[in-house]
């Protein structure tokens, strides 16, 4: 696995992300402090596997946020915190406040504006981490013309192309669901297609995961 020993993973993102975690900090300790969705369960398999490499995570997440609410605590909550690897998981709510706050357009975070604040936001830590994994923004639904999704799909390709530029490991979340959804209906992971239960976080986990080379035997 490409993560090292002794290595501080900072997970951070929006609801998907939160689940609960603890405040202010989401360490690892006390117990579920880490939240119950896919950080919490990423780290519990780091340790499993690898119990003598003393990962330590954390899971900064916030319910609500986008990339612009990233950017005012990025200091605080990622700087100062001095992650040795970071994973960056947000977008979500940039595109689905266009549809449920049309009215709302100062909160409004159109996809010139996503690109470039999470590009800079990139390029100010890179040089301080030993690794970076972007994840996609998704949402659970098959029919890629729906405008949710319609939307959805730029904000992705937007991140792909960002890990690209600064050659990051990029996680296609959207990608991950796609695949599940030709065997089963979105409601089987998420009851408003975004919020997953606990099979929709631990698809996250596997994607997470392989794409750090976890070795899983």
């Amino acid at each position: 696995m490409i993560i090292q020993p002794n290595s501080k993973l900072l997970m951070i993102g929006d609801s998907i992300t939160d689940c609960g975690r603890a405040r202010p900090v989401g360490d690892m300790w006390p117990k579920g402090a880490l939240g119950d969705g896919y950080v919490g369960f990423v780290a519990a398999l780091l340790d499993a596997r690898y119990p003598a490499h003393n990962f330590r995570v954390f899971n900064m997440g916030i319910n609500g946020n986008t990339v612009m609410d990233l950017k005012a605590r990025w200091q605080t909550d990622v700087l100062d915190l001095k992650p040795d690897w970071l994973s960056i998981c947000i977008g979500i709510n940039d595109v689905w406040l266009q549809f449920a706050r049309p009215q709302m357009t100062e909160k409004h975070i159109r996809l010139d504006v996503y690109t470039r604040i999470l590009d800079e936001l990139v390029t100010e830590t890179k040089p301080m981490l030993r690794g970076l994994i972007l994840m996609s923004p998704y949402y659970i639904e098959p029919n890629r013309s729906e405008p949710v999704r319609a939307i959805m799909d730029t904000y992705g390709t937007a991140v792909r192309q960002i890990a690209e530029k600064h050659q990051a490991i990029f996680v296609d979340t959207q990608a991950v669901f796609d695949a599940l959804l030709t065997q089963t209906h979105s409601s089987a992971f998420a009851w408003d297609r975004v919020h997953s239960n606990q099979a929709g976080h631990m698809a996250l986990v596997r994607a997470f995961l392989q794409s750090v080379g976890y070795e899983w035997e």
